[in-house]
């Protein structure tokens, strides 16, 4: 997984692209008409209900604009939020406020939406022991919000990107002439240039489930598209030689029963790629 570190400087560029699309040369409504000595206050208000994310990153959204601008937070990530609840209030110059908004707002809607799905499958699985993952169908431009908005919602992020981790899917397999020899040019590959990736392998039956055993040297095994009694039989047959992560098509229908095969993660692309931006508004009071 990627560094805290790496995370921040991922979250830093959003913040700079995301204004830089927005602002250009000026916010000439509010230069129009709003003095710059103006000083105003506005409240994020909840006009839905859900779990609200996001509220950090306003923060780093305001400092990024203004550093003179103070917020004061009454509901923080990851709390339970209903229809006409103040999130924060959000003080200093009125163009700073208004130049900020609607960053703000967009990235907070849909973080809250994310976290309010990753919340609802985190409850469906209370008491398996299995954990729900992202994956990387994600909003170009903004994974890291994303990812983070699951983290706030109770799930845990699969890798980040093509880079910190190795996942050998169908058509790596079958470009590499098979399993045996996808994973043995890994190994290699990762020998060579000394860098040290965790392996994931994807596998379509259980005929592939043991010719990765074989091979050794998985950190994990993807239990993909199968059904729930294959599945039962694909751990049955890891046991502890690694971990297990089933996909493909889970939602909150079957999720349960697929935890209760005994996998150690479940992921669903789902989670990012299929919500409604909660109803959010920045007003001035």
């Amino acid at each position: 997984m990627i560094s805290e570190e790496q995370f921040q400087k991922e979250i830093d560029n959003i913040i700079a692209n995301a204004i830089r699309e927005d602002v250009g040369d000026g916010d000439h409504s509010s230069l129009a008409c709003i003095p710059d000595t103006a000083t105003g206050k506005a409240k994020l208000l909840v006009k839905d209900e859900g779990i609200i994310a996001g509220v950090e990153f306003a923060k780093q959204v305001f400092k990024y604009v203004d550093a003179d601008m103070e917020v004061e937070t009454l509901i923080n990530d990851g709390s339970p939020v209903k229809y006409g609840d103040i999130v924060f209030y959000v003080s200093g110059r009125s163009q700073s406020i208004l130049k900020a908004e609607r960053l703000v707002l967009n990235a907070m809607q849909r973080m809250s939406a994310i976290a309010t799905k990753t919340n609802s499958f985190v409850k469906l699985l209370e008491g398996t022991g299995t954990k729900i993952l992202d994956t990387r169908k994600t909003t170009p431009g903004i994974r890291a919000l994303e990812k983070w908005a699951v983290k706030i919602g109770g799930g845990e992020n699969h890798r980040f990107a093509l880079y910190d981790m190795i996942m050998l899917k169908d058509n790596h397999i079958d470009f590499a002439g098979g399993i045996a020899k996808a994973i043995q040019k890994t190994k290699d590959y990762l020998r060579e240039t000394g860098r040290d990736l965790k392996i994931i392998v994807e596998a379509r039956d259980l005929d592939e489930i043991k010719q990765i055993l074989e091979a050794g040297g998985v950190y994990r095994i993807l239990i993909d598209n199968f059904n729930y009694e294959d599945t039962r039989k694909a751990v049955a047959m890891i046991g502890d030689s690694c971990l297990t992560e089933s996909s493909g098509g889970i939602n909150e229908d079957t999720l349960r029963k697929y935890a209760e095969c005994g996998v150690n993660y479940i992921s669903s692309g789902a989670l990012t790629h299929s919500v409604f931006n909660k109803d959010l508004s920045l007003k001035a009071v």
